[in-house]
């Protein structure tokens, strides 16, 4: 559906509901509706335009239009087009409808809504917390404006956290919060009968990094790129590109064409290496460790090579808003080639050992299902969607840096099981080899020379954006509304985890426990870091942690 027929269908239906619509960037639309048309126009677009759910935003915007704003957003993906639902909340009494009964991915985005900016949803099937500690106080909202970044507000310890009631014949196996496969803390409660899943419960966010706070109270538009690659210990160029795009999609800002080429090279080899640190972890959960050993000595020159264009083995430091600060010259393109063709032609080896596999495949097929129904249901991402037999992939659906002009196929399977992700991530590696080969052939044929738009003026306040941009795990997709004094006024970002978590419910129901860690496993889940440190004298044995300000203090000695 072209974006008219899209205004058309809503005017006709919404009647008195529909207020306004804009465009404030040519492949975005933005439609206000009233807050009793919310839940008719989202269900407009997810049943009967089938377009696909992102996330709900929302904003504390009392000092600039005397509101809370909710921001549904969707995608038409074969049309390269999104659609926002604007609504609006009052600033005194901000309840609004809940629309997790039409879109069931849609919890988890009211949820924190209600946790960060205290904007409740009538209706809502889940209303526990999501993001808030157990111990935070009530009625207190640290994404609402007037809370200090730097607020420490007293411990309520009687905020326990409520978990379901075991169904009938049920007993509970705990996962986490810390627990051999994963490698970061998350709690996952299996409600079992014998060897059988019956039901989950899940518990997460143990560590909040407070990172879109800090980016609307403290950072500028050219810091923020640091931060964001910082995001996910894998994943961190995506973030960084994601929010430059964002920021130069709603600035009108033109990059560099070289530079384009240079992002979107780093962003392949960022989706090569994930890959097959996800392959060798995957191997290593079901007891495959031949698998871990290998792939992870392929990667090794992968990250080699990255820290040789970039400096840096993961969080590359290349982007600014307006293009990267690092030149891929010609001179290294001959090494890039080399280093590509060779991890080529191993991973078309471990593609053949995989898929004739038979033990492999008996532990892997029919195991964590997730159809295609449920995927659009709750807007599922990345290989986990691309399993169920859905094309999409933002390079394609909403093309960025270079990827409007390199060939390259959607890998897809329609196995719906843990098996097809991990057919769709090995032969998905092997479309990244042919992009960047062909990013290489492109900086061989444009002049060295500019790699970034210098920006003369302010980015004007007021400004709408998102930006989606295809990690190794999924769709990335990041939300702007740019303030004043060279920095945003609300800033969000959805990682792929966030949607395809609470599809692991869906899977594990009616599995075996001993298939639990794989099938969580399957989704490559990245859970938020801990931002304190430890440190351990191998002379004496004993452990310190520092604290955030002994850290802050260190990174102000001179060397």
């Amino acid at each position: 559906m072209t974006k008219q027929e899209i205004l058309s269908l809503l005017k006709a239906k919404l009647g008195a509901g529909f207020i306004a619509h804009t465009e404030p960037i040519p492949d975005q639309l933005w439609v206000e509706v009233k807050p009793q048309a919310s839940v008719q126009a989202v269900e407009l677009l997810h049943r009967t335009t089938k377009a696909r759910y992102l996330v709900s935003v929302g904003s504390d915007e009392r000092e600039l239009k005397k509101r809370f704003g909710v921001y549904h957003l969707f995608s038409f993906d074969k049309e390269h087009f999104f659609v926002t639902i604007d609504v609006s909340a009052d600033p005194h009494q901000p309840v609004l409808p809940s629309i997790t009964n039409v879109i069931a991915g849609a919890n988890w985005s009211e949820r924190e809504i209600r946790d960060l900016l205290g904007v409740q949803f009538e209706g809502h099937p889940d209303p526990r917390r999501l993001v808030l500690a157990d111990d935070w106080p009530n009625e207190v909202y640290p994404l609402r404006r007037d809370f200090d970044y730097s607020s420490k507000p007293p411990s309520n310890p009687e905020n326990a956290y409520p978990f379901k009631d075991n169904p009938p014949n049920t007993t509970v196996v705990a996962m986490g919060p810390y627990f051999p496969v994963f490698e970061e803390a998350t709690y996952f409660r299996l409600y079992v009968e014998g060897e059988k899943v019956v039901d989950v419960d899940y518990r997460g966010f143990y560590a909040h990094r407070g990172i879109e706070k800090l980016g609307d109270a403290s950072l500028t538009y050219n810091q923020i790129p640091f931060i964001a690659e910082r995001i996910c210990g894998i994943c961190g160029f995506v973030h960084n590109v994601s929010f430059c795009k964002l920021v130069e999609h709603a600035a009108g800002i033109k990059v560099p064409r070289r530079a384009d080429y240079i992002r979107t090279i780093m962003l392949e080899l960022e989706r090569i290496h994930s890959h097959a640190l996800w392959l060798g972890v995957a191997g290593h959960i079901i007891g495959f460790d031949t698998v871990l050993m290998q792939t992870w000595r392929m990667r090794e020159p992968i990250m080699w090579l990255c820290e040789k264009l970039t400096g840096n083995r993961k969080t590359y430091g290349m982007n600014l808003i307006g293009g990267v600060r690092r030149d891929i010259t010609k001179a290294q393109v001959p090494e890039v080639r080399k280093k590509i063709d060779a991890m080529d032609k191993e991973w078309q080896a471990v593609l053949d050992a995989v898929k004739d596999d038979t033990t492999l495949r008996m532990r892997l097929e029919k195991v964590g299902i997730l159809n295609r129904e449920q995927s659009h249901e709750w807007a599922a991402v990345g290989p986990v969607a691309r399993a169920a037999d859905i094309d999409m992939d933002s390079r394609k659906d909403h093309p960025y840096c270079a990827y409007d002009a390199v060939d390259f196929k959607v890998i897809t399977a329609d196995t719906n099981d843990v098996w097809g992700r991990t057919v769709v991530r090995i032969l998905e590696t092997i479309e990244s080899f042919k992009i960047v080969r062909q990013c290489l052939d492109a900086l061989m044929e444009l002049p060295e020379g500019d790699i970034i738009t210098e920006i003369r003026d302010e980015i004007p306040a007021g400004r709408i954006a998102i930006s989606a941009v295809e990690a190794p795990r999924g769709e990335d997709v990041h939300f702007l509304l740019t303030g004043g004094d060279n920095r945003p006024y609300r800033w969000r970002v959805r990682c792929p985890t966030y949607p395809n978590l609470p599809t692991v419910q869906v899977m594990v129901k009616g599995e075996q426990v001993a298939d639990v860690p794989i099938i969580l496993g399957s989704i490559d889940p990245c859970f938020s870091c801990t931002e304190r440190m430890e440190v351990a004298d191998v002379n004496t044995g004993k452990i310190r942690v520092y604290s955030q300000e002994e850290l802050f203090n260190w990174t102000k000695r001179k060397a």
